[in-house]
């Protein structure tokens, strides 16, 4: 089958189209024909270096495919082939024409939603589902969301206006602080420029910040902790788009009276996949507008993984094993 093997750590150019054998399931696994591969960002960060790598190169790359269910493993219910599902696999294997994953891990697609947007939705909804749910927002609360018109963000900022919230959203340039204002953001402040705190003061004109949501993290980040509500602000840090995270320490908070809560790790990611299916029925509800950028086909995650390197999607960018 035709796979995408990440060679080793680096450029995109470390993407290259193989073919390799098709997998078969275990124990509690199934196969799917995969139909629809989102590229997410956090491989981007694995493929560069900036995370470790789930196992050593060379491997087939990618952490969630939808398509068909093509086969089953012992303890998989076989009823199960035919049906459309989103699987997630264990940080490997995904970029490919069938990919093996958990049968318990595989979420199905609802009839009426397109398989392509349920592979679009699915990660950036459910960590933004999971986000919002920590959180808690009230509806006289003000919300900060970093990076507020793709990705997380943007289903972020769809979930916050919901609750009744003032949201107050960062974008980069023009066109995508467009877009956070048509999901639901109050203002919008462009975080390329290196004054934007500064800005985000003028913009509060005396009020604070009941919740950041800091995907962003850096050497910014310490300047929004006197922006916050003392006693009941709570920042929620779930990425570090800046390359580094944010430096804050015991004592910045306990000075302030904040709260500062890690979205990461493996029991988060349990909790995220907790709220898998109910994102996608959301989609199929109407209540929830899926962000889909772009379609390539599977020999070309090389240039979705540039486009996603230089902020030009808008979207999740899909690879489809069925194109030329």
């Amino acid at each position: 089958m035709r796979a995408i093997v990440m060679t080793g750590v680096g450029g995109p150019e470390v993407l290259v189209a193989r073919e390799v054998a098709q997998p078969r399931p275990g124990a509690g696994e199934l196969v799917v024909r995969a139909e629809a591969i989102p590229v997410l960002y956090p491989e981007v960060a694995i493929r560069a270096g900036s995370f470790p790598t789930p196992a050593e190169p060379p491997l087939v790359f990618g952490f969630q495919a939808a398509g068909v269910v093509a086969e089953t493993g012992a303890d998989v219910d076989p009823g199960l082939v035919g049906r459309r599902v989103v699987v997630a696999t264990n940080g490997f294997g995904a970029y490919a024409d069938f990919v093996v994953a958990d049968g318990a891990q595989a979420t199905p697609v609802p009839d009426g939603v397109d398989t392509a947007v349920a592979a679009a939705v699915l990660m950036g909804g459910s960590v933004a589902a999971a986000l919002i749910d920590t959180a808690a927002p009230a509806s006289d609360e003000t919300v900060l969301i970093e990076a507020a018109a793709t990705g997380v963000g943007a289903y972020l900022t769809q979930y916050a206006t919901r609750r009744g919230a003032r949201v107050i959203a960062t974008a980069g340039g023009p066109a995508k602080a467009a877009r956070a204002r048509e999901l639901g953001a109050a203002e919008v402040i462009d975080h390329n420029d290196p004054e934007w705190t500064d800005r985000l003061r003028t913009v509060l004109d005396g009020a604070t910040l009941d919740v950041v949501f800091d995907s962003i993290g850096g050497p910014a980040t310490p300047d929004l902790l006197d922006l916050m509500t003392p006693l009941r602000g709570r920042m929620l840090g779930y990425g570090f788009l800046s390359g580094a995270p944010a430096p804050i320490t015991a004592i910045d908070l306990i000075t302030r009276g904040l709260t500062l809560i890690g979205c990461a790790g493996p029991v988060w990611l349990g909790k995220v996949a907790g709220y898998r299916a109910a994102v996608l029925a959301e989609v199929a509800a109407g209540t929830l507008e899926p962000l889909l950028d772009a379609t390539l086909p599977l020999d070309q995650a090389a240039r979705a993984h540039e486009l996603l390197e230089q902020r030009a999607a808008f979207g999740t960018i899909i690879l489809r094993p069925d194109l030329a």
